[in-house]
């Protein structure tokens, strides 16, 4: 389909200077866009795995350290003989503390707060357990405990994932007709500009593929120039947002370093585009050429 020589001179084209700048900055904003995508995505089953049939049982703290262990022997066996429940387990006040590092900082000590006990509750796959239930039958036994059904908020949560990333296949969508767009106009230009050296063409037997041709490597070459550009700006980007991500860390932020598979995704789209360039362009041609008389 590409000529190794080109009897247009399309390179000498002023008009389509500009186009791997338009492309560069396509390209960029597409960076972004898939990599969040990808990120959300896997972010959303990282989530849904680890989170998913899980509840949290929390006793508030007693001034007496002897109620407190009653009370917790009280909610452990309750939940000894709930059905539905694989496993569960007392978070120690060490642990509770090192979750809350992040908030309250290192030195703090189990005696410096009055921290609740909490008890992590593993579902069985399939179980169908009512939350409300379980937590008026631990009433009953504890009038402070209460149960924390991470599945409600974590649809919740999920449901506002999976709309940010429909906003961004949706920019990336825009980003492709606007691509497209790009090179219609281009090429539509310099058939413009070219039209007597293709009728000359025509009139020593060139077939309209061949100058389809002409016009499709041209901007396979312009697209994968500008593409390049658009990912020499985007790398960078995505690096510095992972850096400061991870500096600022995953207890405040779900992990959004980047993975090998999302790098590799990344840098296809140069490729992507160069390719859409050069079929649009190819097209435009054809059908163009097929109207003229």
């Amino acid at each position: 389909m590409l000529s190794r020589r080109s009897d247009l001179p399309l390179d000498n084209d002023s008009h389509s200077r500009f186009l791997p700048w338009l492309v560069a900055f396509m390209v960029f904003l597409a960076v972004l866009a898939m990599a969040a995508v990808l990120i959300l995505g896997t972010t959303a089953k990282r989530w849904d795995s680890g989170v998913s049939g899980t509840l949290t049982v929390q006793l508030a703290p007693e001034d007496d350290p002897a109620r407190d262990d009653e009370n917790l022997k009280q909610v452990l066996t309750v939940l000894a003989g709930t059905a539905g429940i694989q496993r569960y387990e007392a978070l120690g006040k060490d642990r509770l503390l090192k979750m809350l590092e992040p908030w309250i900082g290192a030195g703090a000590e189990a005696g410096d707060l009055p921290l609740p006990r909490l008890v992590d509750v593993q579902l069985a796959s399939g179980a169908d357990l009512d939350a409300r239930e379980l937590q008026r039958r631990l009433r009953a036994r504890v009038p402070g405990a209460s149960v924390d059904d991470h599945r409600i908020w974590l649809e919740r949560l999920l449901r506002l994932i999976r709309t940010v990333e429909l906003v961004a296949a949706v920019i990336l969508g825009f980003i492709a007709l606007a691509t497209i767009g790009t090179v219609i106009f281009t090429t539509r230009t310099g058939l413009a500009v070219h039209r007597e050296a293709i009728e000359v063409l025509h009139l020593i037997g060139a077939r309209d593929s061949y100058i389809a041709g002409q016009f499709a490597g041209r901007a396979l070459v312009l697209g994968l120039q500008g593409g390049l550009i658009g990912l020499a700006l985007g790398v960078p980007a995505l690096a510095a947002i992972g850096y400061l991500a991870t500096a600022l860390g995953t207890a405040v932020l779900p992990d959004l370093a980047i993975g090998l598979f999302h790098w590799a995704a990344v840098l296809l789209l140069p490729l992507v585009v160069a390719g859409l360039a050069m079929a649009t362009a190819r097209l435009t041609v054809l059908r163009t050429l097929a109207a003229m008389p």
